[in-house]
């Protein structure tokens, strides 16, 4: 090799060594806006309502992680009791409280679930919102009672029982990472207490998730701020018996679910 072609060689050996040097320093490339393509996800009797971003999709922590529920494609029924002041009144149940008729028809509504949903309830009283029985299977002895137990005072914290409630088949939505269907189940027989307008609550859910919103107005007119036609699931009970029937309504849909085994 002469001298000309040692310089050649040398200046290759070189621009080689700074390519590789400029290679190992070049940013990753810019992100083009594109979903990295997820994996194909399992079918099942998912909600028939589009998700949306801010639903959940995957656990969030650790915590979640630990706790995702082995049965994915759940029902999820979660129940607010309107135990205020007014329910110890008669109103339209007849001989009954309407807190007694609202125990009977909701005992018969737990006894109708198929046995892989899970059932929850919360309950608002003059003790403000309060949790009862958190989501679960295997818990129909205990919901009942919960519901024996409760006992009406108070005013209709509809907008902060609403935000709790959806707060609840949120996380249930994240052990679930998503798939499943959501249930709030609503039984008042009152309008909002001043300040508690619910409006603001069901836009959220409305907007943010696939839960379905069910509210039983017992002994109360169609004109009710849960009645939202279009949005929300309004039935009006006009005695206890309606009461039941609109309740079972909410079951419908579920495929061991028959009229006959609503007692």
């Amino acid at each position: 090799m002469n001298a000309r072609q040692a310089q050649y060689a040398l200046v290759a050996a070189l621009a080689a060594a700074l390519a590789a040097v400029a290679c190992e320093q070049q940013p990753p490339p810019a992100a083009t806006g594109k979903p990295t393509a997820a994996p194909d996800k399992p079918k099942g009797p998912v909600s028939t309502r589009a998700l949306t971003p801010q639903w959940p999709s995957v656990a969030q922590d650790k915590a979640e992680q630990a706790a995702i529920s082995r049965d994915l494609f759940a029902r999820n029924y979660y129940v607010v009791l309107d135990a205020s002041g007014s329910m110890n009144e008669k109103g339209c149940s007849g001989e009954q409280n309407k807190i007694d008729a609202a125990r009977v028809a909701l005992n018969a509504f737990a006894e109708s679930l198929p046995a892989d949903a899970n059932l929850g309830l919360q309950v608002f009283d003059v003790q403000g919102v309060r949790e009862q029985l958190p989501l679960a299977t295997g818990n129909r002895a205990r919901f009942k009672a919960a519901l024996a137990n409760v006992h009406a005072s108070g005013g209709t914290p509809l907008h902060s029982a609403i935000t709790e409630g959806y707060a609840k088949l949120v996380a249930q939505g994240g052990r679930q990472l998503g798939y499943g269907e959501y249930h709030l189940v609503v039984v008042t027989d009152g309008e909002a207490s001043k300040g508690q307008d619910p409006s603001g609550a069901v836009k959220v859910l409305l907007e943010r998730s696939p839960v379905v919103l069910h509210t039983i107005g017992f002994c109360v007119c169609t004109a009710h701020s849960l009645n939202q036609p279009g949005r929300t699931i309004y039935r009006a009970a006009d005695d206890p018996n309606q009461l039941r029937q609109h309740l079972s309504e909410v079951l419908a849909e579920a495929p061991t679910f028959t009229v006959t085994g609503f007692k």
